[in-house]
């Protein structure tokens, strides 16, 4: 069997006396969307600021490829954390810079490429994701759809094997929140990196996402595919279906 391209082992963290993460145990595999859910405030970002070494676990591994991340010495580390890229809720693109500065952005403050060989890969990006007539504008000028378009340029342009996206569709009404979606598809399917999303767009998000993990009180309840999640007798995932959270079928008309 092949190994996860992200592994968690009885990872646990701890905010004060509250564990956010309890010992939870979650495989993220390579090639493949896997969208993490769950309540407004459960650790959903903070499972992903792990995946990227933004935070420390206190107990519990972390492997990349089978190999923990806290055997990494700094060299590897750095190696390790230019293979994944981060896309922010609300894109986070920095208004005082033009599209092309933005997409260069991770190369700027990486400091290791020439400008030519930046220019180069930025151009090469900008052509690929169609925002050829864009680069010299700056995000104010663009709509909220162009916006996540220049973000995942940014997020891509370093060819990472790892994409996390923190709530991508946040602010977007139902036919943006879609196209989002598909783009994120298929991105995933050109590029061919592994993407984790957190996301509360259900059940829009389960169209995109090959597994599906659910974090409730510190645990991952559920682990699988889209379609064993309504299956699934765990009454938490019950309320969740009954309530009218998460639906079968087409997606809410709203």
């Amino acid at each position: 069997m092949k190994k996860p391209l992200i592994e968690f082992r009885k990872v646990t963290k701890k905010f004060g006396d509250q564990y956010v993460l309890n010992k939870i145990d979650l495989k993220i595999s390579e090639g493949l969307i896997t969208t993490i859910i769950g309540k407004s405030g459960v650790g959903k970002s903070v499972l992903l600021k792990h995946m990227i070494g933004l935070l420390k676990q206190d107990g519990g591994d972390i492997l990349f490829r089978g190999r923990k991340l806290s055997a990494l010495n700094q060299t590897q580390k750095k190696a390790f954390q230019k293979k994944i890229s981060y896309m922010f809720q609300g894109t986070a693109l920095l208004d005082s810079l033009t599209v092309f500065e933005n997409i260069a952005l991770p190369f700027i403050e990486d400091r290791q490429l020439s400008k030519v060989e930046i220019k180069k890969k930025v151009t090469d990006k900008i052509e690929q994701l169609e925002l050829v007539d864009m680069e010299q504008k700056y995000p104010s000028q663009l709509s909220g759809g162009m916006k996540k378009r220049v973000a995942m340029a940014r997020a891509l342009v370093t060819e990472p094997e790892l994409v996390l996206f923190d709530e991508p569709t946040t602010g977007l009404d139902p036919i943006r929140k879609k196209s989002a979606l598909t783009m994120i598809a298929d991105y995933r399917r050109r590029f061919k990196f592994t993407g984790v999303i957190v996301s509360h767009a259900i059940p829009e998000i389960f169209s995109i996402s090959q597994q599906v993990a659910m974090l409730e009180h510190g645990k991952i309840l559920f682990e699988g595919p889209p379609t064993d999640f309504y299956k699934t007798n765990i009454s938490v995932i019950q309320e969740f279906i009954d309530a009218g959270k998460y639906k079968t079928g087409k997606p809410e008309d709203s």
